[in-house]
């Protein structure tokens, strides 16, 4: 019984400081945040923190791990040749995530938060995807990779500072559509 609750105790923790890192990051940058204002925001002392991180940055890969951990599993539960609807289907599962996520993940996707974690979490998804083999077979595939890559988080940076205008269905139809026009 007593490991249950040091569990549900251990959990409420982490989920407060995620909590609290989040509303911070809203207003400043991940290196301007310190242990101390971010414990004071969670209410929870500082030899807590460090008993489950090491520092914010710490705290913030953790957060990033988890995201890229969620959409990897969205996206491998997704079978099936790789083709146009499948690549459509697997990026709005991808974006429907973001919007049912969208104020944690408009900050880590932001300027505010890992500046690599955008491009980690497309080459996770295109490398799963194996979208690389739709790409034109030219001595440029890399660079349509990059420029697709880019473009891609360039887009859903848009969506989200946008409010959401469109559905995720209707986001994915323009990534792909973009991406295939570049060919």
């Amino acid at each position: 019984m007593k490991e249950i609750k040091q569990n549900r105790k251990t959990q409420y923790t982490q989920m407060v400081l995620r909590n609290a890192l989040m509303e911070l990051m809203e207003q400043k940058t991940i290196s301007q945040i310190t242990v101390k204002e971010l414990c004071i925001k969670a209410d929870i002392n500082r030899t807590t923190f460090y008993a489950h991180y090491t520092d914010t940055n710490d705290l913030l890969h953790k957060i990033e791990a988890d995201v890229l951990l969620s959409v990897s599993k969205a996206v491998s539960s997704l079978h099936g040749p790789i083709g146009k609807n499948n690549i459509i289907q697997i990026i709005q599962e991808l974006l429907q995530y973001i919007a049912d996520n969208n104020k944690h993940i408009q900050i880590l996707l932001s300027e505010r938060g890992d500046v690599n974690f955008p491009k980690e979490l497309f080459m996770m998804i295109y490398g799963k995807c194996e979208l690389m083999a739709l790409a034109p077979h030219s001595s440029t595939k890399e660079f349509y990779f990059i420029f697709v890559l880019n473009g891609s988080i360039g887009l859903i940076q848009h969506w989200l500072k946008s409010g959401l205008t469109k559905s995720a269905n209707e986001m994915a139809e323009i990534i792909v559509n973009m991406a295939a026009q570049i060919k």
